[in-house]
């Protein structure tokens, strides 16, 4: 049975192991205060899910999410995720993370320096623009009209129909947005960027229904991206 290593189990990584587990994939949890914190959410999950350190959810997944803050990201032990498909679902606040000179430039995307500290592993960025509420309510089954997409970006084309195939078995279609370097067109403050999923854009997130965006709307998004 594929796995998916989770390394961050917060609304990101709670959210896709919900996913996960609703379509029959074995779940590793991990996050950086210790398996044991994790009992109730992996008892919530049942049996396909158990937690682990990071580097046991890197060994375990089939695909690993790294679901973190970016500053966090940049701190992460490269070795395990080595020959890994590394999934980034990091955006970049500088609120949060402090000020990267790199990317304030816009010379490089967050997801391209991620791939430069997991300098081994192959990274696609996705899963960083949607509401993770809205992540868990949009899931469709395959053939669903009314079936939401996701973008995602890397430099790997196989890398890439990996991701594809895990976001069909999720309940999503996927839009390929292009390399890592392409990556900025869904990041925070453009069209992309959760926009396209809700039901009304002047209430707040955790009240917003959303609503489903095809691959027609997230296209249109991605295109309407500037820098």
């Amino acid at each position: 049975m594929a796995t998916l290593g989770l390394i961050g189990s917060g609304h990101i990584g709670g959210s896709l192991a919900r996913l996960a587990v609703n379509a029959g994939l074995d779940v590793v949890l991990s996050n950086s205060r210790g398996p044991e914190t994790l009992a109730d959410l992996v008892a919530e999950l049942g049996p396909r899910a158990r937690a682990a350190t990071p580097a046991e959810a890197a060994e375990a997944g089939d695909w690993v999410v790294v679901t973190i803050p970016l500053k966090n990201a940049f701190e992460l032990d490269a070795a395990p995720l080595a020959g890994r498909l590394v999934l980034d679902t990091g955006n970049y606040y500088p609120d949060r993370d402090g000020h990267f000179a790199e990317l304030d430039s816009g010379e490089f995307t967050s997801s391209e320096l991620v791939q430069r500290h997991l300098a081994g592993a192959t990274v696609v960025k996705v899963f960083n623009n949607i509401y993770f509420g809205h992540l868990l309510s949009l899931a469709r089954p395959s053939g669903a009209p009314d079936r939401s997409a996701l973008p995602i970006a890397g430099d790997d084309a196989a890398a890439k129909q990996r991701v594809t195939e895990l976001l069909d078995t999720l309940g999503y279609l996927a839009v390929d947005a292009g390399t890592l370097g392409d990556s900025w067109r869904f990041q925070p403050g453009t069209p992309a960027y959760g926009l396209p999923y809700l039901k009304d854009q002047q209430a707040r997130l955790d009240q917003d229904p959303g609503r489903p965006a095809g691959p027609s709307a997230i296209q249109e998004a991605l295109d309407a991206a500037t820098r």
